[in-house]
C-alpha cells in the first residue's frame, strides 16, 4: 500500500480516524478547562451521532476511512491528527507531550507496521500534528509554543524536510492556543482561515507572500475551534455547523461546505482538523511562489 500527502489541500482520498468509544473531556487545554468549569456533560448518544455525521461527510466526499484500534485508557485518541503525520515519503511517528496521551503511539505504530514503511520518528523534544501544516509541495509550516510542540521537536522535523529540499517556516505562538491549527488552517489551495488579530504581522505577511489569502476569524470564534476545519480538496471543506458566519464566507469564496455537528468534540479542544489524519491526497503541482 502506498499513501502520500504533499499538501493540506489536495483531494483527500484516505484518512485515519478513531471511534470515540472512550472519549471524555479532559483538562488538557484552555477550551476543555472552560467546558469543565461550566459543568457540562457528554451525552453518549449525541457523541456517537456527531461522529457519524463526520463520517457521513467524509463518505459523501468519497474519502476512505481507516481506524486506529481503540484503547479505553486513551480518551483523546479520537484526535488522530496529533500522533502521526503522512508525508510524500511515508509516515512520521510524532512525540506527544502529555504523559496521558503518549500511549497513543502503540496503536499508531501497529496501524502502520503492516501497511506502510515508516519514514521518520520524532525523538527530540515534543511535536504534535496539530502544529504541522504541509502547505503545498516544497513548503512546510511548523508551529511551536514550547508546550505541545517544542522548538527542539520542530527543528528535528524541519531538518528532515529540508534534507529533501523543502522550505520550512517555524512559527512561534502562545501556548494558550494549544496548537497552531486552532489559529490557522488551509481551506483550499491559496486560501486559509486564520485568527489574524492574534497572529504576528510578520507571519501573515509571509503567508501573503506565498499567495495565501486569509479569511479572518474572530478571537471568540477561534476559541470555539472556528479555524479548525478540514480541507477535502477540489474546493470542498468540512467545517462544523456552529461556524455559521465562517461557513457562509467559505461558500461565498466558492467552496462546498460540509457542516456536521461536532460541538461535543470542539468543546474538548479539537475540531474536524484534529479528528482526522490524512493518509492520501492527490498530489498538487509544485509552485515557485
Amino acid at each position: 500500500m502506498t499513501w502520500s500527502v504533499d499538501s493540506e489541500t489536495g483531494r483527500l482520498r484516505d484518512v485515519l480516524l478513531c471511534q470515540p468509544d472512550h472519549y471524555t473531556w479532559l483538562p488538557y487545554n484552555t477550551v476543555a478547562q472552560r467546558t469543565l468549569s461550566e459543568g457540562g456533560s457528554i451525552d453518549a448518544q449525541q457523541l456517537h451521532r456527531e461522529f457519524r455525521e463526520f463520517e457521513d461527510a467524509l463518505a459523501r466526499a468519497d474519502v476512505c476511512c481507516h481506524y486506529l484500534e481503540r484503547d479505553e485508557q486513551l480518551p483523546y485518541q479520537v484526535y488522530t491528527r496529533d500522533s502521526s503525520l503522512m508525508t510524500p515519503w511515508g509516515p512520521v511517528i510524532l512525540q506527544l507531550m502529555r504523559p496521558q496521551r503518549r500511549g497513543e503511539v502503540r496503536a499508531v505504530v501497529e496501524f502502520y507496521q503492516d501497511r506502510h514503511p515508516r519514514w521518520h520518528w520524532s525523538t527530540a523534544g515534543s511535536i504534535e500534528g496539530g502544529d504541522i501544516h504541509i502547505i503545498r509541495p516544497g513548503l512546510l509550516l511548523i508551529g511551536h509554543s514550547g508546550e505541545r510542540t517544542t522548538e527542539t521537536g520542530a527543528r528535528q522535523l524541519a531538518a528532515a524536510f529540508e534534507a529533501k529540499g523543502w522550505e520550512v517556516r517555524l512559527q512561534p505562538f502562545q501556548e494558550h492556543f494549544l496548537h497552531l491549527d486552532v489559529l490557522f488552517c488551509m481551506a483550499a489551495q491559496g486560501l486559509a482561515v486564520a485568527c489574524v488579530d492574534v497572529l504576528d504581522d510578520d507571519f501573515t505577511a509571509w503567508l501573503g507572500g506565498k499567495g495565501i489569502e486569509l479569511i479572518p476569524v474572530s478571537y471568540r470564534d477561534t476559541m470555539r475551534l472556528g479555524c479548525n476545519l478540514l480541507s477535502l480538496g477540489d474546493d470542498r471543506v468540512i467545517s462544523p455547523r456552529q461556524n455559521v458566519e465562517l461557513n457562509a464566507r467559505l461558500r461565498a469564496h466558492g467552496l462546498i461546505v460540509y457542516d456536521p455537528e461536532l460541538s461535543l468534540f470542539t468543546r474538548g479542544g479539537g475540531g474536524a482538523h484534529c479528528m482526522s489524519m490524512p493518509l492520501a491526497r492527490d498530489p498538487l503541482a509544485p509552485t515557485h511562489s
